[in-house]
Order: structure tokens, then sequence, then C-alpha cells
């Protein structure tokens, strides 16, 4: 991200994905879409974010859409390096139907639903690469059980979600992770996130916030 840009990186996430599930966009439509996107980040961190937003398209043969073409065949071949060129990924729709039959679930309403966007929403933290798949989907179930008030075994030694061989610990973290989304975020963390789509602002944000002992040690 230092390197290459919040939002330089979700172009070619989104053009690599598109090639993996068979449904490939045309490139100058993602181009499209993000430049749009990146209008609208830029007017809701400047000065004149109280004005309403204006889109202005690109020049058909103009240096944007070049330059956006770059950076996202960049962006793709660096995720592919990274990878190691493997692209195979485990779902985990597929175990959540599996635990809520286990559980008993699938007859109450909306639980599977709600389960299956807790899952979705997970998809916007770093959870999928910090646990395994049981944990997340378990933790999905938790926080659906909760909001629906339905009760199930979680006193030891007879904790449910222990049936799927999760730790409770990090269940409770990944649960974290998933409503920390749903926190009404501030205008100024509006504008700062809006900003964190280039590489220039994410390296200006590391070095303020992330420095070398050394230069922590002198501002000190």
């Amino acid at each position: 991200m230092k390197q290459f840009g919040v939002g330089d990186i979700g172009m070619g996430a989104l053009y690599l994905a598109s090639k993996l599930e068979e449904c490939p966009l045309r490139m100058r439509d993602l181009i499209n879409v993000y430049d749009l996107l990146l209008q609208r980040a830029a007017h809701s961190a400047g000065p004149k974010s109280d004005q309403p937003f204006h889109y202005y398209p690109m020049s058909y043969f103009g240096s944007t859409f070049y330059d956006l073409k770059d950076a996202l065949v960049v962006s793709e071949m660096q995720i592919l390096k990274r990878l190691g060129f493997n692209v195979h990924v485990v779902l985990p729709y597929g175990t959540l139907i599996n635990y809520l039959r286990v559980l008993g679930l699938t007859s109450h309403q909306d639980a599977s639903t709600r389960a299956w966007g807790y899952l979705n929403d997970a998809l916007q933290t770093p959870v999928y690469a910090l646990y395994q798949i049981p944990t997340i989907v378990s933790a999905a179930i938790l926080l659906t059980i909760r909001h629906l008030n339905i009760s199930l075994p979680s006193t030891p030694p007879t904790c449910w979600w222990e049936l799927f061989d999760a730790n409770w610990e990090d269940v409770w973290s990944v649960c974290g992770f998933i409503m920390r989304l749903y926190r009404q975020r501030t205008p100024g963390e509006n504008r700062r996130l809006a900003r964190m789509l280039t590489k220039k602002e994410v390296r200006r944000w590391l070095e303020e916030h992330y420095a070398p002992e050394s230069q922590q040690e002198e501002v000190t």
C-alpha cells in the first residue's frame, strides 16, 4: 500500500477478481468507475466538500485514462506476485450452511441471511488473512444469534463453537473487527480515509504513525 496506494490496489484487485470468477470487466468500464470514485473522494476531502459534487468525465484519449490503466496493470501484477500466482480461495459460505444445519438454525427466519451478510461484511476487514474459516464462520453465527436472541449452549464444557474447533478469544476478536464496520465515523475521519486513496497520503500517514524509533526519540 505504501508503494502503490489504496485506490490502485483496489482497482487491480477488482479487475483480477473479475477474471477469476469468469465475469471479466472491460478495463475502460472499470477505469471510468474508479475515476468517478476518485473525483468524489477528492471532493469530500477538499475545501469545497460542503458544496454539491459534480463529475467531470475524463477525455477519451486523455492522459488520465492511460495513467489509471498503467496503475491497474501494475497493481494486478503486484497482487499476483505477492500471492505467488496462487489464486485459489476457500470461500466460507458452504461451511456456514453446514454449521447452521448442525446447530439447527436453518429453520430460524433471517438467521442464514444475516450470517451470510456478516461474512460478506468481513471481507472489508483483514480477518480472512488472520484467522481460519471455522473461526470466521463461528463469529458470524455468534453475531447472528445475539442479534436475533437465539439461545445456544455457551457455558463450558458445552460451548457450541467448540464443535468447530474455534477458540473463543479468536471468535470474539473477529466479532470486534466486523462490528467496528458499523461505527459511525466523524466527518474528519471520512476526509482522512478519502485522502488515503493515493500512495502519497498513505506514505505520509505511515511516516507520522509508524516512524522509526530513532525519529520518535528525537521528537520526544
